[in-house]
């Protein structure tokens, strides 16, 4: 999996690319961790994100539960069909912002 970080205003945009599993979970969570900690929103562009696992999973809910303790967002964009299906039979869809645009 590639991560590639852009800002747009306020916010910084981690585009993923490829699969979150158990190879890139961890190198995953390393780089959303850290760049919580500048106390910027984060916004995660799935658009080009071809498969979550469940140590996927468990990377984002950690992300999600860091930017609460540092009280700013975190939202996923560009979510296929085939994600958002496993983010809605695990529950993720209801703990995670998932926006459209």
């Amino acid at each position: 999996m590639n991560i590639k970080k852009s800002t747009q205003g306020e916010q910084i945009v981690l585009s993923l690319n490829g699969r979150l599993d158990t190879t890139t979970a961890q190198d995953f969570q390393t780089a959303l961790l850290e760049e919580i900690k500048s106390g910027k929103n984060i916004i995660l562009d799935f658009t080009e994100l071809a498969y979550v696992s469940s140590a996927g999973l468990r990377s984002l809910l950690t992300g999600q539960k860091a930017v609460t303790r540092q009280h700013t967002t975190m939202a996923l964009r560009h979510v296929s069909e085939e994600i958002m299906e496993v983010l809605d039979m695990t529950g993720f869809s209801d703990i995670l912002t998932i926006e459209d645009a």
